[in-house]
């Protein structure tokens, strides 16, 4: 008994509370003033949410299309030229040269770092000419390094001394040109997935526009029931739910993004630091990398629960703006608007 006398003067305090903070203002007025925050609310609340969905399906976007395979692709055309060039060396090693078909494994190794080099030459701005031809003149220094003519022993050692040098020669080499660009292309990966602070501060002008649109919802149905004598406004009651919902669902699932997005960026590190290969075989480097890249695959694709979230923020943001103006533009009309 005592705990229910204590809510019942608990909501008798408030209500009391509210009707002397509200007394002075005319009804007609009161209402109006309610109207227009939550217009100017609504609008600053679906406007702040709507873009703050669309930049994180934006660099969701971009690092699944462009960035993360540039970078997987610039790891694996590294590794792939390494590759050769221990394959072909093994060759002449093991005196297999004139073997049918010996060259089979470095050839497949060159060809797949030309497709990667031509895969990702549309999704990156950095300029691969140099790189290719690179590729192009090492590619020819194994050939002829490998040469089954007779008698070539001394040509084969100059060139794979040559396309040695080619590959590893600091800074102008294949391999250190294809490390740099890869490192360019992981920053450009990091700054498309990291949420910066004008985004953070987007989501928290929506979370806290939204907060103010709920108060101002439970005002407008407090001031209507009291002092109009009308019961809980339908309008107004399901754009108070709708607000919760807006508050809640697409936050979490765009929180749900980005750590998806933050945690293809650590398998994009830990692909390029792989990729380096300083005292790991090509070959298991390679092994690593596919599996990074897997993974990397399903966390910036693994979001199409997030796309009727996103399409349903944009319905709900515009519901939250029409609902409130239904419910007390109607009963501004029918009960002051006319009468004037």
């Amino acid at each position: 008994m005592t705990t229910g006398r204590t809510a019942s003067w608990y909501r008798f305090s408030l209500a009391a509370f509210w009707r002397r903070r509200l007394s002075p203002w005319r009804t007609r007025r009161l209402l109006e003033v309610h109207l227009l925050v939550l217009f100017l609310l609504t609008a600053v609340a679906s406007t702040a949410l709507f873009l703050s969905c669309r930049q994180v399906q934006h660099s969701a976007e971009a690092l699944a299309s462009r960035e993360a395979p540039a970078v997987q692709g610039l790891a694996a055309t590294r590794l792939a030229a390494l590759r050769a060039d221990q394959e072909a060396r093994a060759l002449v090693e093991k005196e297999l040269i004139d073997v049918t078909g010996s060259g089979e494994a470095y050839r497949s190794q060159l060809s797949a770092a030309d497709q990667g080099l031509s895969r990702i030459a549309d999704r990156t701005d950095q300029d691969l000419g140099t790189v290719k031809g690179l590729l192009a003149t090492y590619s020819d220094s194994l050939a002829l390094g490998t040469s089954p003519y007779p008698d070539q022993s001394l040509m084969r050692k100059q060139k794979l001394k040559e396309a040695k040098s080619l590959l590893t020669r600091d800074s102008v080499g294949l391999v250190p040109r294809l490390h740099a660009l890869q490192q360019v292309q992981l920053r450009h990966a990091e700054a498309t997935a990291t949420m910066g602070q004008w985004q953070r501060g987007g989501w928290w002008i929506a979370e806290l526009a939204l907060v103010f649109v709920g108060l101002t919802l439970l005002s407008a149905l407090f001031v209507l029931r009291d002092r109009c004598g009308r019961d809980w406004n339908p309008y107004l009651l399901a754009a108070f739910v709708l607000t919760v919902l807006l508050a809640v669902f697409p936050l979490t699932a765009m929180s749900a993004t980005q750590s998806g997005l933050d945690g293809a960026i650590k398998d994009l590190r830990e692909i390029t630091e792989v990729s380096r290969t300083s005292g790991t075989e090509p070959a298991d480097a390679q092994r690593d990398v596919t599996k990074k890249s897997e993974q990397v695959r399903r966390k910036t694709t693994d979001d199409a629960w997030t796309a009727p979230v996103y399409q349903g923020t944009l319905v709900g943001s515009l519901l939250t703006i029409v609902l409130p103006a239904l419910g007390l533009g109607l009963r501004l009309d029918n009960d002051y608007w006319r009468r004037r």
